[in-house]
């Protein structure tokens, strides 16, 4: 898993038709790389945020057959020893 703060929600009027209905933020990950990723928890921007990816990604959602590889899972409330 990916630990990452939103920075910001994309758009995208013409896609797959099984991505309609869901919504997707840029995170920027602790390694400063910037990816795309489906929001499962209802996250917004400056949330530090969990991340899985590939198949572990598609099985955050309820079609395991939907063309995502990174998905939002978890809004990280607290990290120890920060």
């Amino acid at each position: 898993m990916i630990i990452g703060n939103v920075v910001g929600n994309l758009w995208a009027t013409r896609k797959e038709e099984s991505l309609n209905g869901l919504k997707f933020l840029i995170v920027e990950t602790m390694e400063n790389k910037a990816l795309v990723a489906c929001d499962f928890v209802g996250a917004g921007i400056g949330d530090r945020v969990l991340i899985t990816m590939g198949s572990s990604a598609r099985k955050a959602s309820d079609n395991k057959e939907i063309p995502i590889d990174a998905g939002i899972i978890g809004i990280i409330d607290g990290i120890e020893g920060e």
